[in-house]
């Protein structure tokens, strides 16, 4: 640690402030974890619901439906109640891990640059836009372009219209969202122009946004020019073919003075793959075993920096799985460090070691099978499930009318037929601890999807 910072101790850090965050922080301290502290760069706690001002909130968690602040606030107040404490306004820059121990770097203007020693993190650090820069659309770079998530931000907290005369490209839930927002104050949305032959949205924002609105999806389009050099003046729009290259003679202008994308999000995990997780290659997040816990022992990982979910209900439940499970991590490895106990947290720490090899030699892999992009977790081990692992994956493509299935070792066990399966909605299914005594050699578990 370099001398002159200020330094801190805590059993359990928690990266982010967002909905993840605060459910993985209270559930940690109702499974007994006393010392907890969670990091937020924003200044205020919340994360990306304090700009989601539409209902659809909460019918999972609270049995009613909640604006996105409405929603945050509920976690916020508990936070507070339970004295949890937070530092706001603060970014953590670097991650290491040194005999066991975990060392954060952050920065605020409070405190400068600080040092945090802690015995478990859990990653909660949601997702951000991917940018035009991704896109390679030809063009100069006029004023008029904005992610979806920044025109959100714009428009419900700092009271500013990007534009008003709109085309949104990409129909993920954000862009859709926007679309009807955009709509609702007076501007005009002319079109949603999705690449993939489907969208990448939940039905009821399809329906709720677009449909009732009159606003066209047109999907297999895509954005092949920006027109305008100082500021946007339309775009023209193509169809693509099955290799998504545009199809000459397909091309339509619209004019327009603005462009939203909203094409897609990617976890943040610059930090997570600095500290040396094993991350998946299809989600972007780290691989994790059924209790949300990465590839290095004591580290987790909740919410959307895992995977991007298309429910913050989804993400409060993921969370408090994570914060149960790194309080019994805690509990397991030794709350707190003082002289006395070095001698005996040592060999601790060697037993735990070795058991954790050993589990990890027993754990079941779950992998994607048919039509399956990837699972949540990626191995359960059988020792540490519950009474059931809930196994979340998203499929590669609208399917109508197949079955939903799972196998042990190649054998099926399940099969469950699904009117419409597609990559916009999350699906899910439940595996029994009871299971693993039925299949005492059970080492490969597979979700995969059947045609009829």
């Amino acid at each position: 640690m370099a001398e002159g910072r200020k330094s801190m101790e805590t059993a359990l850090a928690i990266i982010g402030g967002g909905p993840a965050g605060l459910a993985a922080a209270l559930a940690a301290r109702e499974a007994g974890v006393e010392d907890i502290l969670i990091l937020e760069r924003d200044s205020v706690l919340g994360g990306i619901l304090n700009q989601c001002i539409h209902n659809g909130f909460g019918l999972h968690t609270f049995k009613e439906e909640l604006t996105g602040p409405e929603y945050a606030y509920r976690f916020i107040k508990r936070v507070e109640e339970a004295g949890i404490p937070c530092l706001t306004d603060t970014m953590v820059v670097d991650l290491e891990e040194e005999e066991g121990e975990k060392y954060i770097t952050a920065m605020n203007r409070k405190d400068g640059i600080l040092t945090i020693r802690t015995k478990a993190i859990i990653l909660a650090m949601g997702c951000r836009e991917r940018p035009r820069g991704a896109l390679n659309i030809p063009g100069f770079r006029p004023a008029g372009v904005y992610s979806a998530g920044t025109a959100q931000r714009l428009v419900n907290i700092e009271g500013k219209m990007p534009g008003r005369d709109v085309v949104i490209l990409g129909s993920g839930d954000i862009g859709l969202i926007m679309a009807r927002r955009m709509t609702l104050e007076g501007a005009k949305v002319h079109t949603v122009a999705e690449i993939m032959p489907y969208s990448g949205g939940l039905k009821r924002n399809i329906v709720q946004c677009l449909d009732d609105f009159g606003i066209p999806l047109k999907l297999s389009t895509t954005v092949v020019k920006i027109h305008g050099k100082e500021r946007v003046e339309g775009v023209t729009l193509a169809k693509v073919d099955e290799r998504m290259k545009p199809i000459p003679g397909t091309e339509e202008y619209i004019p327009c003075d603005t462009l939203l994308l909203s094409v897609g999000l990617l976890p943040e995990n610059e930090l997570t793959e600095e500290l040396g997780a094993k991350m998946s290659p299809v989600t972007r997040g780290p691989l994790v075993n059924e209790s949300m816990e990465t590839s290095l022992s004591g580290v987790f990982a909740c919410g959307n920096v895992l995977h991007v979910h298309d429910l913050v209900d989804f993400v409060s439940q993921e969370a408090a799985l994570a914060g149960k499970a790194a309080a019994e991590w805690l509990k397991e490895n030794g709350n707190n460090v003082t002289e006395a106990d070095l001698v005996l947290e040592q060999a601790e720490k060697q037993e735990t070691a070795a058991g954790r090899m050993q589990a990890e030699k027993t754990a079941i892999t779950v992998e994607p099978g048919a039509h399956v992009r990837y699972t949540v977790p990626s191995k359960i081990r059988p020792d540490k499930a519950g009474e059931e692992t809930l196994i979340r994956f998203r499929v590669d493509n609208v399917l109508k009318d197949h079955y939903l299935c799972v196998s042990y070792n190649g054998e099926l066990i399940s099969r469950k037929k699904k009117r419409i399966l597609a990559p916009g909605e999350m699906e899910q299914v439940v595996i029994r601890h009871s299971d693993f005594e039925k299949y005492p050699e059970l080492s490969r578990i597979t979700v995969h999807i059947e045609a009829e």
